[in-house]
Order: structure tokens, then C-alpha cells, then sequence
């Protein structure tokens, strides 16, 4: 196995991509608010390395209010089809402006128009509303470039943990854990 996590998330996540069915870059994002009360959704993994594992979503969601009440939060890979998991926990900052702009601009017409027409995570009256409000976004920017929404981007967890699980017979699973200290990362493992 490598001594380095995130060589180890590289060889674990390469699998995922091969062999689960649907969205290996899908993870659970707990975060917890001011108070410390908990909550937690799935997002997209959108790109990693040694700086940290990149999500997008609306600035002004409920999700971004937590994180900016408390920038610590929780990843959770589960890989099924692998009988594999991976926790991350870590800080979180912004991501860049031109990062935001970029995978912003990779995106689907329509999923950049859902953008601009979404108020995520506010009360909705029905669902006629989003859909005359994404209409009104079609028009607006018709025969544009749909520009990323100042409320839109990227947040980045840098790790200061992270567990990497094995299912094993029996239940005799293995767990293998990374620490970051000193401007490195120490090593051991976990009672299943």
C-alpha cells in the first residue's frame, strides 16, 4: 500500500471509476452549523490532489451558511461495489475565482442556467415557479455565454484526517488512518 494518502485515494478512487455503476466521485459532506448541529447531503467531487478535494454548489445554500458558521467539515466516499470507504476531515476555504469560472464554464447550458434560476435551499411555493424562473434564464441568455453567478463556486476541504476502510470477512475489516502533523502525515491503523 502507499504511504502517501493521496496516492492511496489515486489507486482507490482509479477503481471506483472502473467499477461502480453510478457517480464514483459522489461523497457525503457533513458539516455542522454554529451551534454544532449536524447535516449532511451528497455533492460531486470535482477535482483533488494534495491541495485539498473540490466541490461546487451555491454560496448562499444552507450548506454554505454552515460552512461559513464553522469552515470544518466531513467527507465520505462509499464505494459499494468495492466494499470500500474513505472519511476526509478537514478545513474548508473558497475556491478560487478562476477555478470557480472554469469548472463553471464545463458545465452543461442547462445546469449553468439552473444556477442563475435556483434559489437552493430556500422554500419553494412549486415546482412551476423553478421552471418558469429557469425559462426566464433561457431568455435572458439567449444566444450567450451563460456567466458563472457571483453567489456560485467552489469550496476546497484540505485533510487533516483521513481513514481509509476495507471490508474484511467476518468483520474483521481494516482500517488505515493518515494524521497530518508537522508539515507531513503519520500513519497507523484502527481496531475494526
Amino acid at each position: 500500500m502507499a504511504d502517501d494518502p493521496f496516492a492511496l485515494f489515486d489507486a482507490w478512487f482509479a477503481e471506483a471509476q472502473a467499477s461502480e455503476p453510478n457517480d464514483p466521485n459522489a461523497m457525503a459532506l457533513a458539516t455542522a452549523d454554529a451551534a454544532g448541529r449536524p447535516s449532511v447531503r451528497m455533492v460531486l467531487l470535482k477535482g483533488h490532489g494534495p491541495d485539498g478535494f473540490v466541490f461546487y454548489t451555491n454560496r448562499e445554500s444552507r450548506k454554505a451558511g454552515e460552512i461559513a458558521a464553522n469552515p470544518h467539515a466531513a467527507l465520505l466516499f462509499h464505494w459499494k461495489s468495492l466494499r470500500r470507504q474513505v472519511r476526509i476531515e478537514g478545513a474548508l476555504s473558497l475556491a478560487t475565482d478562476a477555478e470557480s469560472d472554469a469548472y463553471f464554464a464545463s458545465r452543461s447550458r442547462d445546469s449553468q442556467l439552473g444556477a442563475w434560476a435556483s434559489d437552493q435551499s430556500r422554500p419553494l411555493a412549486d415546482r412551476a415557479t423553478f421552471e418558469a424562473r429557469f425559462a426566464d434564464m433561457q431568455a435572458k441568455f439567449d444566444g450567450q455565454d451563460v456567466p458563472r453567478p457571483q453567489h456560485w463556486g467552489g469550496y476546497r476541504l484540505t485533510p487533516g484526517h483521513i481513514e481509509f476502510w476495507q471490508d474484511r470477512a467476518h468483520r474483521l475489516h481494516e482500517r488505515r488512518v493518515f494524521d497530518r502533523a508537522n508539515g507531513g502525515w503519520t500513519e497507523g491503523l484502527l481496531y475494526p
